[in-house]
């Protein structure tokens, strides 16, 4: 970072503001921001944030839905054309204008409904991912007991179907009415089907977790031991952030290692399981013909952006940061890297578990389970029941799932956007940080409240598909592409890393930014718009007409957020068109740019230095 001598003098230092002031009245008064304590501290946030939930859950349920392998074709493409090259912008971005979320598109001040956009989308991620953690809490709460509640049957909660083992079922059923629960492998699918039975397991998910009602317009009744996880899960993170990324900092040590230990024990007991090699060979065999599918590139492209947090806001928060000459240009390939891996990971842990779970119950591996957000409900806790000491390492998993995967970094991304609008002499800014948090927070819990009753699945899903990954995603990605590549300037941006980290990135960063990374993202986009189908949950209940409507209006919400914003800022600007564009498309810089300007302009705005023995070193970038 460039270093400058300043003199500490109050009458230089006043001089200093007003020359500033009047010699560039667009660069605007940055204060200090808080830094990483240690680099460190960033690499594991991002860890953190990015190799989560997106990973340990939603990456098995999408690929078991997409046909197991072919999944991973489309999946790795996206990697190369979308992922990493947005997700290098983005930390990039934020690095560079050290800004959170909406301020940073200051860069280009017409698109700054970007910014708005990104805080929307992180504000409904916030609101529906906490849940995940919710039941996973909820978990955790019934995992100190012998046996574990969900490998048995007996409880209130089942039904006659009920069933911990399959075996001798159809053996049986000409001599007694009732299941056998004797261990086997081998049944026939045709008699499971004519039975009925279900896994205790997922009796346990479905009747005494969710208590799912019959659809979305039967709200039913709130679930009070869940209304008490989610408040718990929420107080968890508020002292988890309300100091600031100092504090964050030191959460993640913990939060991004303890995941990698538990899956690893998962592995070895689920590869050890019979079946288990069927179901890996599931996982890896690719059925082509669900390559000329829609839903497997659509979902493989939105799952890229939903693990990588692209277009969340959150990455561009945390780079805000970094130190000005972090290399993160490396940091961004480390961190892709890390997430796809984890991500392909977490795929053995579960299909092993389904390879077992299908061989156990005679039935195909594609008709095992249910193929929505519930999976990794079964998947997890069925390989945890099968272990020695089930309930010593039950409470283990649920922390795979809840402490150690709490998503405290978006929160962070969307307090640091909020904080940054605000203006500087606002009620709201003179508000401590902590009170700011725990507003946030409970506003969260209280939209929340409609997640914890019977048919609170329902508004989960319906969140999940349309308010935070899918179009909204691709929409948000393809427009920061478009701005940076061609409103700002590719090659401008890549000599602004340049200064940044001492070296031009590849020209195939450029060319991603510039041209494949949008087509890809408007050609997804487009093929979704196209082959648009009816809301489903698992293949058996379609979302009503109103129901398709309030998610599209949770989708618009935030992707109507750019093109109001352009209309407003161009309508509101005196002078011709071309003169608007060009104005409103002038970046504005921070404090921090200075040593960037030309040197005629470094002249005029920085008062020479007088060495005396009241000079100081100031670093510019703090």
């Amino acid at each position: 970072s460039g270093v400058y001598m300043i003199s500490n003098s109050a009458a230089i230092k006043a001089k200093e503001d007003q020359v500033l002031t009047k010699s560039c009245p667009s660069l605007s008064q940055m204060i200090a921001r808080q830094t990483w304590s240690r680099q460190m501290d960033f690499i594991m946030s991002c860890v953190g944030f990015a190799v989560g939930l997106g990973n340990v859950w939603r990456f098995p349920y999408l690929c078991y839905k997409n046909g197991g392998g072919v999944f991973l074709i489309p999946y790795l493409l996206m990697v190369f054309v979308g992922g990493v090259p947005v997700f290098f912008l983005e930390i990039a971005l934020g690095q560079f204008m050290k800004q959170g979320g909406v301020a940073t598109w200051n860069i280009a001040p017409l698109f700054k409904g970007l910014g708005l956009a990104s805080m929307v989308i992180v504000f409904f991620c916030n609101t529906y991912y906490i849940m995940v953690l919710v039941w996973g809490l909820y978990f955790l709460a019934h995992s100190f007991t012998s046996p574990l509640p969900w490998a048995t049957c007996g409880h209130e909660w089942n039904t006659v179907n009920c069933t911990t083992n399959f075996s001798r079922v159809c053996l049986n059923q000409s001599l007694s009415p009732s299941p056998a629960n004797v261990s086997s492998l081998n049944t026939s699918a045709s008699c499971l089907e004519h039975t009925g039975l279900r896994s205790s397991v997922m009796e346990f998910w479905e009747r005494k977790v969710l208590r799912l009602s019959g659809g979305l317009d039967e709200v039913g009744d709130i679930n009070g031991y869940l209304v008490l996880c989610l408040l718990a899960t929420w107080v968890i993170v508020y002292f988890c952030i309300w100091k600031g990324v100092k504090s964050a900092g030191k959460v993640v040590y913990f939060t991004a290692v303890f995941p990698y230990l538990v899956l690893v024990v998962l592995f070895v007991h689920g590869v050890s399981l019979p079946g288990a090699v069927n179901g890996i060979i599931y996982y890896l065999k690719p059925d082509w013909s669900k390559l000329s599918e829609a839903q497997v590139w659509i979902d493989a492209a939105t799952q890229i952006f939903f693990s990588y947090a692209i277009g969340l806001g959150a990455l561009t928060a945390l780079g805000s940061y970094n130190r000005f000459n972090n290399n993160c240009y490396q940091d961004a390939f480390i961190l892709a890297l890390i997430n796809s891996g984890t991500s392909f990971f977490a795929g053995f842990v579960v299909f092993s578990v389904l390879g077992f779970m299908a061989a156990e119950q005679g039935v195909d591996i594609s008709n095992v389970a249910e193929s929505g957000p519930g999976l990794a409900f079964i998947a997890y806790p069925k390989a945890v029941s099968l272990m020695p000491l089930a309930p010593l390492w039950a409470p283990n998993f649920i922390l795979l799932i809840t402490l150690t995967l709490i998503h405290f970094v978006g929160v962070e991304g969307f307090i640091t956007g909020i904080m940054d609008m605000l203006p500087p002499k606002s009620f709201l800014c003179s508000l401590r940080r902590e009170v700011v948090v725990a507003i946030c927070c409970f506003t969260c819990f209280t939209i929340d409240l409609s997640m914890v009753t019977q048919g609170g699945m329902y508004v989960f899903q319906l969140f999940d598909y349309y308010s935070a990954s899918g179009i909204t995603l691709l929409w948000q990605a393809f427009w920061e592409c478009v701005v940076v590549a061609w409103v700002y300037g590719a090659d401008r941006f890549m000599d602004d890393v340049a200064c940044m980290i001492g070296y031009r990135p590849l020209p195939y960063m450029k060319w991603c930014w510039s041209y494949v990374t949008p087509v890809v993202c408007m050609g997804v986009f487009m093929f979704h718009v196209v082959n648009y189908k009816r809301l489903v949950y698992n293949a058996v209940y379609v979302y009503p007409w109103w129901g398709e409507v309030l998610g599209w209006f949770l989708a618009l919400s935030s992707m109507l957020c750019i093109p109001l914003t352009v209309l407003y800022k161009l309508l509101h600007c005196k002078g011709s068109l071309r003169e608007r564009w060009q104005h409103l498309t002038t970046p504005v810089w921070g404090r921090h740019h200075l040593e960037f300007l030309p040197p005629e302009n470094e002249a005029r705005l920085l008062p020479k230095a007088e060495e005396n023995k009241n000079t100081l070193l100031y670093e510019s970038v703090i």
